[in-house]
């Protein structure tokens, strides 16, 4: 194997000046690149392709974390991706994270044609409107990734998909799934439900129950739940365009549940419901 680049001593190196400006999102749009930093994330970028291409272009790591994940690295390296050693200095000035984990790489745009995740006939969606919290967002994301969604969709009043808090908090599962971004809420809905596929908005203040739903044998075909922003919810005229607005039943004594938590009841309510009617396989099945 051919030797690493040279240790990068200074932060005012120019490909170090590339990549820290990715924390920005009008870098990231300009240059179509976002930042993955950690283990998880990096493996997960080293393994992902985008229409042949792969994803992971680029990755910076120290001197301990090349040793200690040297698996990584080489994974790196077979994906063409450039590898530097970096100094903790340079780690630190290209990380967004106040305790860098020595790895950050430097990863192409995998958003998904909405089209095409409706000609896959998704059977499970989670569609996140007016979601504006990045570390809400990538939980999410690894809420439906962790219940077999086949797809998440980030609507134009949503937060950016890039933004290195969701990254952070999807801990890899922005490479797993398709996910489409800057869909407006109504075509999302029209696609959707053009498709066969019946839209739950998530709501505490909805007219149905989760658990009644669930007793009445409602939640076992294709289905995709609307979330809303953590602080007020869905919009009325979103909520409208729903075929039902469901609520999470409060068996104690909370106020309410956060969204994440929210999120991954109502995706496993219906990735059960939709197994046990045969029409979802599960995710630990090869």
């Amino acid at each position: 194997m051919a030797p690493l680049s040279p240790e990068l001593i200074s932060p005012r190196s120019a490909r170090v000046s590339a990549a820290r400006r990715l924390g920005k999102r009008n870098f990231r749009g300009k240059d179509r690149l976002f930042l993955a930093e950690g283990p998880q994330a990096v493996r997960e970028a080293a393994g992902h392709r985008v229409d042949g291409a792969h994803t992971l272009v680029e990755l910076f790591a120290t001197v301990e974390a090349a040793e200690r994940y040297a698996d990584i690295i080489g994974a790196a390296r077979d994906a063409g991706a450039r590898v530097h050693l970096a100094s903790e200095e340079v780690i630190a000035d290209i990380s967004t994270t106040v305790t860098p984990q020595g790895l950050v790489g430097v990863c192409r745009f995998l958003d998904t044609p909405f089209e095409d995740i409706l000609a896959a006939r998704p059977r499970l969606v989670a569609v996140l409107a007016h979601v504006r919290d990045p570390g809400n967002a990538g939980t999410v994301l690894r809420c439906a990734d962790a219940a077999g969604a086949e797809a998440v969709i980030l609507t134009d009043a949503s937060v950016d998909l890039y933004n290195p808090k969701a990254v952070r908090a999807s801990v890899g599962s922005h490479f797993h799934l398709p996910v489409a971004v800057g869909v407006p809420v109504e075509r999302a809905v029209a696609g959707l439900k053009a498709a066969g596929v019946r839209i739950l908005a998530a709501d505490g203040a909805g007219d149905r129950d989760l658990d009644e739903e669930l007793d009445k044998g409602a939640m076992g075909g294709p289905s995709a739940w609307v979330f809303g922003n953590e602080a007020w919810g869905l919009p009325e005229e979103t909520r409208a365009l729903a075929d039902a607005v469901v609520r999470v039943p409060i068996h104690g004594k909370a106020e309410s549940l956060n969204l994440a938590t929210a999120a991954a009841v109502c995706l496993y309510a219906s990735a059960r419901a939709q197994r046990a009617s045969g029409g979802c396989r599960s995710v630990t099945e090869s």
